[in-house]
């Protein structure tokens, strides 16, 4: 879990467009990051376990 301080830093419109970080809207963390879900690689896992994302499936071969 990111500090209140960093998750208020980010969203705070930066100078430059380069500066921007991506998060994770649930949690704030900056590594291990998924555009496609726009959560974290913790996260993820979390909400694919619970069936809330679509169309993501555990994979067993």
């Amino acid at each position: 879990m990111a500090k209140t301080s960093v998750i208020a830093r980010s969203k705070k419109k930066m100078k430059f467009s380069t500066r921007q970080k991506n998060r994770c809207f649930r949690c704030g963390r900056g590594n291990g990051f998924m555009r496609d879900f726009g959560v974290c690689r913790i996260c993820f896992r979390e909400l694919a376990n619970e069936g809330m994302l679509p169309g993501v499936r555990k994979s067993s071969w």
